[in-house]
Order: C-alpha cells, then structure tokens, then sequence
C-alpha cells in the first residue's frame, strides 16, 4: 500500500487523486461541522486533492461546509467539483438543465464554496425537460466565462453521453467525466457506459464504490443493521435497502473476509481498491463522518489487485452482481 496516487481525468489534462473526499449525505446533515472539517483535514493530509459536492447536498449547505472547510488551502492545487439539476428551492425554476437555472446556480455555488471557479461541474442527472441543445449551451458560457474549467455528467446512459460529447465539441469546450455509481455489486455502467466513455475519452468518477457500506461487511445476513449505519438513516435508508433485502447477497458479501484478509486489506480497502483496477475509472469518491473513515479508505491508493484476487471476488459475488445496463439513477419526466 502506498500514499495517494494521481490519474487523468478521462483523457483531458486535469489530473485527480484517484480517491476523491466527496461530501454528500454527511456535511451539512449528518455530521457536526467540527467533524466535518476534521474529516476534510483528514483527507489534506492523506494527499487527496479533489473535493466533490453538489449544490443539492444539505440544500447547499455542503458546499458552505467544504468551502469553509478547503479556505485558506491553495488553489490551484485542489480540483474541486460541484453539480446541478436537484430541486434546490421551491421556484418553478429551481431544479432542472434550464439555461436559468444553470447561470444562477453555478453563481451561487461559487458563493457557497467560497472560490472563483470550479475545476469540473457535471448535470447531477438527465434533464429530458429541457433540450440538451441549450443545457450543452449554457455548460460553454459557463465554461467560456471562466467560471468551470471542464464539464461532466452524472447517471447519464451512454447514447445520452454520445449526443452530449458531440455538442460539447461543437461548443469547444470538454466533457471529461461521468459520475455513476460503480461497486463490485454494482456494474451496471460496464456494458454500455464505460465502452462509449473509453472511446470518447471521457472518465468515470464513481460513486458508492462500498455499495452504501455494505461491502465492509458489517450488514450481517438475518441480523438487523448496526445502530447509527446508513441503513438507519431515516432519510438516506432507502439507498441501501436495496441490497439489504437480498439474503443471499449480504451471505456472499461476508465471502470476501478472508480474501481481504488474505490481500492485507479491509474489507472496504478491498472494494475501493477493486473499482480502482478498472482502467476507466479516474477516480473513486469516498465519504466520512469520523477521520479514522478516510485513513482506512485512502490505504486502498495504488493497491493492485492480482488476478486470481479479482478472480475469487467475482466468484464470490457473481449471483447477486447487478449488471442490467437499463438501471440508471436518471428520473423520468414529469406526466
């Protein structure tokens, strides 16, 4: 095991490290702000140098967080990333790919993070409201005015991708990244998304690389969620139930102990590092609410699997993998 390691975002020049701090459900809601910065100091010292939130993360008070958080730090060596699309007030306008609603927003995330610019901001979803002629538009002012230096996507299925690439470079500005959720148990993205995203030179910044918590292996099979885990979380719950209610799931995941163990690695070592072998993949996000979190999860950089590793986690999980293409985050539009 080795400090962070630093990857190309997608093929553009930004370079990331490979472990990303990424603040949603935690700042602003779960965790105290003293926690928070203490988790945001955790990972400067571990070497990571890029920041993900969205302006819909505690109805923006994520971004103050991490702002606060990352002040005073310098600039240009940190790669900070937000998002838009999520309701973020009750206007008509507030949620959305709108023309509006992207210039008002990129304004006040920059308020809100306390910077002049971001290095990436990505469409938090699929907007299917609004034409993706003027959500690609409005993505070039911003980018042309200074405000973002690239641009990306998140929960997007690969045609949508496709179009959207094509129209940023119409617009001569980067699309580089798409930010899905990927884990051992989920690999829904591997059939269609991350083929298109290689041949277009776009990144995956993934998500939930530990599948909510539960590939640390503390869901036991007929034992109810430990106090105070996600499962637990009255707001954010439903996320991992999911994979909670499949028996046979939680049983396989407790396979992966001894292969762990027998790698040097805990077990949500081993599942941040597994997303990490894939090549497509620039960088995994990982959350915290106590310090010791991101010590624990940075020790997956630059670990590499060996194949017969790789081997035995598939086996392991190959019944209960979700691979359906079709399953995307991506809302539908309203009736």
């Amino acid at each position: 095991m080795s400090g962070v390691e630093f990857r190309h975002l997608g093929r553009s020049g930004l370079i990331i490290s490979e472990i990303a701090y990424g603040n949603w459900i935690t700042h602003g809601s779960q965790v105290e702000e003293d926690a928070a910065r203490a988790c945001v100091n955790a990972a400067l010292d571990a070497g990571i140098t890029t920041y993900d939130t969205a302006d819909v993360y505690a109805q923006g008070a994520a971004e103050e967080v991490l702002g606060r958080a990352l002040k005073g730090q310098r600039r240009d060596g940190l790669e900070i990333f937000t998002k838009v699309y999520f309701p973020v007030g009750p206007g008509k306008n507030d949620r959305g790919l709108s023309r509006k609603h992207i210039m008002t927003s990129i304004d006040h995330s920059l308020r809100r993070l306390q910077t002049d610019y971001v290095d990436l901001y990505q469409a938090h979803r699929y907007d299917y409201e609004t034409p993706l002629e003027e959500t690609m538009q409005a993505f070039a002012d911003v980018v042309h005015s200074g405000k973002a230096h690239y641009i990306g996507v998140s929960e997007w299925k690969a045609s949508q991708i496709r179009e959207a690439h094509a129209l940023a470079k119409q617009l001569n500005i980067q699309l580089v990244s798409s930010q899905p959720q990927y884990s051992a148990l989920w690999r829904v993205i591997e059939g269609e998304v991350v083929p298109t995203c290689e041949e277009l030179g776009i990144g995956q910044i993934v998500w939930s690389p530990i599948a909510q918590g539960v590939l640390t292996g503390k869901y036991l099979p007929g034992q109810a969620p430990p106090a105070g885990s996600r499962a637990t979380d009255k707001d954010n719950g439903f996320f991992v139930a999911k994979f909670l209610e499949n028996q046979e799931l939680l049983e396989r995941v407790q396979q992966l102990k001894p292969i762990a163990e027998q790698a040097g690695l805990s077990m949500a070592q081993l599942a941040v590092a597994w997303v990490l072998q894939n090549s497509n993949v620039s960088a995994a996000i990982i959350g915290a609410s106590r310090p010791e979190q991101v010590a624990d999860n940075v020790a997956a950089a630059g670990v590499k699997l060996a194949p017969e590793v790789m081997k035995a986690i598939d086996e392991a999980l190959d019944p209960v993998v979700d691979r359906d293409a079709s399953k995307t985050e991506s809302p539908r539009p309203r009736p």
